[in-house]
């Protein structure tokens, strides 16, 4: 007689867990294929640090999914133990009710994601169900739980997540998107509380939601991946691998101290980046990419940075997460050496400091985000009125404004601006069908008498009209957009995202020819950095 798993879903065709619509772009299902390429990583760990061993086939390993929706985790978790333990478990019952009972745990993030999770890992919505093939709970939610908890406010922010309380304080029939693994400042007790005082996760493995609503204007939210993360990390399992947006490698948003804690960890030992999330999440467009990581707690070391770059073969390199001078997370491999070679013309051959000296950066001659003090909402009038009116560049055109209206920055409005948009538009951030950005957006040079609102910013005030046209030849070679786009997400072009680029003499123009035959980039990667930034129109940006 042969012996048949009645949850095992691999042949079945389609798995129903690719057929379900995300929740949002906050709170992504994870594909069954991705979710097998992370547990795959984590086996590749375990066997590497347990001379050879399969972690499938030890009974006393734990796991908890902190954040389970689909229980896709759960599920192929519970299929590969099923495998691995055949020769100790012989008998198939005994071996699931082990599995479910002693090994596999996981805390939904919703009422609705938590049924579903118990349906993947039970086969039934209850664990003590007629359906389910686990014949030992007493209980319906078995392993996985979920209770409706509320936020804790402090004014009108949740103290834990940060969520604003005018959306999220609301009837008991909506969801209040208060995760229980987050919200405690003692998550060993939440941990004890849920599954027992005894209970000590060897694995945490997840996709968390990414965002919460803050109140602010637009589609303003707070990160919350990384109290996720943080979380997971004190409750001090062997091993931790989550997806999240890869937005921390550049910080801001509140994410300071997370990117700082993460990247001088060296119990990071594996970082796989994909700068394209519909690469993973088909249909999803994660701002900046998604990338999962494997943390190690018992080993310790450089980090193995696989980057799966938008028209390129995925690339290995063992290296630190940081790189003197600098305090982000420079997430090409391809990139690197470029940055250096960079940094040693202006430094000094043996220099291999990534911060350029302060009179030759760029950066420096960057405008603040509102250069004339004038906001993203002003709107001058159609006509000019008087002589002494000035040009203002605004969101919407060009129009006219009085001087009286400017509140800063008088010593640049009878000068040459070179000026580009603040932040990258999603036609400049996103890659083409040929992996290529034009990081900028729209971008050129204004004569004297004219201003910029906020939507904009300044990248050079001149006093003569040919230093001006000189240094926007400059901002427009790919060499001077590669750069940035080294240092920053696709839509975060604040001042610090020029702290890569040289400054260069504005007394003649620039092209890329010129530009790498000073800093003695190879064909190679000439060809890369081509291969990444889209042409741009000097004449008109």
């Amino acid at each position: 007689m042969i012996e048949q798993v009645p949850f095992m879903l691999k042949g079945r065709n389609p798995d129903v867990l690719t057929c379900i619509a995300n929740l949002s772009n906050d709170e992504v299902f994870t594909p069954p294929e991705f979710a097998n390429r992370m547990l795959d990583t984590l086996a590749e760990a375990w066997a590497e640090s347990h001379n050879g061993a399969n972690i499938w086939s030890d009974k006393t390993v734990t796991f908890l999914d902190p954040c389970a929706k689909s229980g896709i985790f759960l599920r192929e978790i519970t299929s590969r133990l099923t495998k691995g333990l055949k020769e100790e478990i012989p008998d198939l019952q005994e071996r699931v009710d082990h599995i479910l009972t002693k090994q596999v745990f996981g805390i939904g993030i919703t009422s609705i994601t938590s049924l579903l999770a118990r349906r993947s890992l039970y086969c039934s919505k209850q664990a003590n169900g007629e359906h389910s093939i686990a014949r030992s709970f007493g209980s319906d939610e078995g392993n996985v739980w979920f209770e409706r908890i509320e936020h804790t406010w402090a004014g009108n922010k949740c103290e834990f997540c940060g969520a604003d309380r005018k959306t999220f304080d609301r009837g008991e029939d909506r969801e209040t998107h208060a995760y229980a693994f987050i919200h405690t400042d003692n998550i060993k007790a939440r941990i004890a509380e849920l599954f027992g005082n005894n209970m000590q996760f060897d694995v945490i493995i997840g996709n968390p939601p990414y965002q919460l609503e803050d109140g602010g204007a637009g589609a303003s939210a707070v990160p919350i991946y990384n109290k996720f993360v943080d979380q997971a990390k004190a409750l001090e399992p062997r091993l931790i691998s989550m997806v999240i947006p890869s937005r921390w490698f550049f910080g801001g948003r509140g994410l300071d101290n997370f990117r700082r804690a993460m990247l001088s960890d060296r119990s990071m030992r594996k970082l796989i980046d994909f700068p394209d999330s519909r690469e993973v999440f088909q249909g999803v467009d994660v701002a900046g990419g998604i990338c999962y990581f494997l943390w190690d707690r018992d080993n310790s070391g450089d980090c193995s940075v696989v980057a799966h770059e938008p028209g390129q073969a995925p690339d290995e390199v063992v290296r630190p997460l940081i790189e003197p001078g600098t305090d982000i997370f420079i997430r090409s491999n391809k990139a690197l050496p470029i940055l250096k070679k960079v940094m040693a013309f202006e430094n000094g051959s043996g220099s291999s400091d990534l911060r350029l000296p302060e009179d030759k950066r760029f950066d420096v001659q960057v405008s603040s985000q509102k250069p004339f003090g004038l906001r993203t909402f002003f709107r001058g009038v159609d006509k000019k009125s008087s002589k002494n009116d000035l040009l203002v560049l605004q969101s919407r055109g060009r129009a006219w404004t009085s001087r009286d209206q400017i509140s800063a920055g008088q010593d640049l409005i009878d000068k040459w601006k070179v000026f580009t948009s603040k932040s990258s538009s999603e036609h400049a951030g996103q890659v083409d069908k040929n992996g290529q950005r034009r990081v900028l957006s729209l971008s050129g040079v204004i004569p004297p008498g004219s201003v910029v609102t906020e939507t904009y910013v300044l990248l050079g005030a001149f006093d003569s009209e040919e230093e001006a046209r000189n240094c926007f030849s400059y901002v427009t070679t790919k060499f001077f957009r590669f750069l940035i786009a080294v240092r920053s997400s696709a839509q975060d072009l604040a001042r610090s995202a020029y702290s890569f680029v040289p400054l260069q003499d504005f007394s003649k123009p620039w092209n890329d020819k010129k530009l790498f035959k000073k800093y003695g980039i190879s064909k190679d990667e000439i060809s890369y950095i081509e291969s990444k930034i889209r042409p741009m129109n000097p004449d008109n940006g």
